[in-house]
């Protein structure tokens, strides 16, 4: 009879000779990968771009982003932020930041992830775009096009990382996420703004989310806007935005983007094999400030805890805990009126601003209750935000 200790040793080299494929290179999926490997799993992953070469789009995150990705983060930041500005109808508040937010490089953070993949073993099959999976003898079965050629692969896992309208998930039985459109346009910074200060204009005639203007350096900044309509009419939106404060587009950018409504379940067995969600496709995003390289990284985490069988890994329900409740401050915000949006600003009292200032939007549960506790008032502004989403339903 075998020990204990040797029943461990062949489960553990059973794993290991399991193969994972991870269907789509975005940030997400190559965070999953790079974990894999670094685990001792085989990983594979597929892309359907001949090569690595994402589009350049400039995003905000905190500074969670830097504990999540160790040194490979360094590659991706071009700037660091330290305060915030809030503008709505000629009121103003300025938030200091006890810990930066990073500006980072989506064309530079996705090379380096990749790296550091195929530095643990990760391999990658390019020009390689997914059709479908199904159960085999014994796991799943995936049907892939390369090169112009249809081919079988076989894997023991696969994991849907292929952005918000997923194949994946439509093939292997998820329901569609809802997207918007993001916008932005790479401008020269007003002589009036500061490089690490990020400025948010809140609009409601024009979107229920905001406009911000995050600068990249001393010189550029990329002032964007999420819109609810179609990516032309967000467009013309900006465009307008943009004449008004005496601004000129020198490049744009523009991505569709998920609207978390609730907890996507993120596993999901066919036959003997395992299909698992992560990112944009899952869509991990804070819908508060539809923010998703942190949200999308610790979905990441929380599915590769589950293939390395990591006893204890609380990362998926604390993750659904952090969603839950930036989709509570999205219900509550999301029909504000001008007027609204004014009586916030002016509740920001210098306690409250502090609570903002140290506890990062990424701990959002204790960033909402110290709010709350240093302005009760702010209660009731949310509930009647609530009940105002409730009559326009």
């Amino acid at each position: 009879m075998k020990s204990v200790a040797e029943l461990k040793e062949t489960s553990r080299s059973k794993r290991e000779k399991q193969e994972i494929i991870v269907v789509g290179g975005s940030a997400a999926g190559l965070y999953t990968a790079a974990k894999l490997a670094r685990g001792g799993r085989a990983v594979r992953v597929l892309d359907s771009k001949p090569e690595l070469d994402p589009a350049p789009r400039s995003l905000i995150v905190t500074h969670h982003f830097r504990k999540l990705l160790g040194p490979a983060a360094a590659a991706s930041v071009r700037n660091e932020i330290r305060r915030f500005e809030l503008f709505t109808d000629g009121r103003s508040a300025q938030i200091a930041l006890r810990d930066p937010d990073l500006i980072i490089e989506r064309a530079k953070l996705i090379p380096a992830l990749a790296a550091e993949g195929q530095n643990h073993g990760a391999k990658f099959n390019f020009d390689t775009r997914f059709l479908s999976l199904g159960p085999n003898a014994r796991a799943l079965r995936l049907e892939v096009e390369s090169g112009g050629q249809k081919e079988e692969l076989h894997a023991d896992h696969v994991i849907g990382a292929d952005g918000a309208t997923s194949r994946v998930a439509r093939v292997a039985g998820w329901p569609p996420v809802e997207t918007v459109p993001l916008v932005q346009a790479i401008v020269n910074l007003p002589k009036d703004c500061r490089p690490d200060t990020t400025r948010v204009w809140f609009v409601p005639d024009d979107t229920p989310y905001f406009y911000w203007l995050i600068p990249e350096n001393e010189s550029r900044g990329a002032l964007g806007i999420i819109g609810e309509g179609s990516g032309q009419e967000t467009k013309r939106r900006i465009e307008k935005f943009l004449e008004k404060k005496g601004m000129k587009a020198l490049e744009w950018q523009g991505a569709r983007i998920p609207v978390y409504r609730k907890w996507v379940p993120v596993r999901r067995k066919i036959g003997n094999g395992e299909v698992f969600l992560v990112g944009d496709a899952a869509a991990q995003v804070k819908v508060s400030t539809v923010g998703g390289i942190v949200t999308g990284f610790r979905g990441a985490q929380g599915v590769a805890d589950a293939l390395l069988e990591e006893a204890g890994s609380t990362e998926l329900r604390s993750l659904r805990r952090e969603l839950g409740t930036h989709w509570l401050i999205r219900r509550a915000l999301h029909y504000f009126q001008q007027k609204d949006y004014s009586q916030l600003v002016d509740l920001l009292n210098d306690s409250t601003r502090e609570s903002l200032g140290e506890i990062n939007r990424d701990e959002s549960t204790k960033l909402l209750w110290n709010v709350i506790r240093r302005q009760p008032r702010l209660v009731l502004m949310g509930l009647r935000g609530l009940l105002m989403g409730k009559r326009a339903q």
